[in-house]
């Protein structure tokens, strides 16, 4: 029974949403903040993956990646894969 769990989990976080308003709905207003001005240097807001510990903006720029954690905190260098 765990594992259908797990499967159904990890097969919901793959979907994904095409419109951009709506991920922008599921910021917190501090990750608005810091995705407002990661926008400027050319980050699109890719997708948005709920955690225990609160939402992470995942934002793209050509081959990189930066994240903004619930709090607003930006990071130009995690340490995740992108699929």
């Amino acid at each position: 029974m765990q594992a259908i769990l797990e499967r159904e989990a990890l097969l919901e976080r793959r979907q994904s949403v095409s419109d951009p308003a709506t991920l922008w709905d599921k910021l917190s207003l501090a990750q608005k903040f810091a995705a407002s001005s990661l926008t400027q240097f050319g980050y699109d807001l890719a997708y948005v993956r709920e955690q225990q510990d609160g939402s992470m903006a995942i934002l793209l720029c050509d081959n990189n990646a930066a994240t903004i954690s619930s709090d607003g905190e930006i990071n130009t260098a995690p340490a995740i894969n992108i699929r």
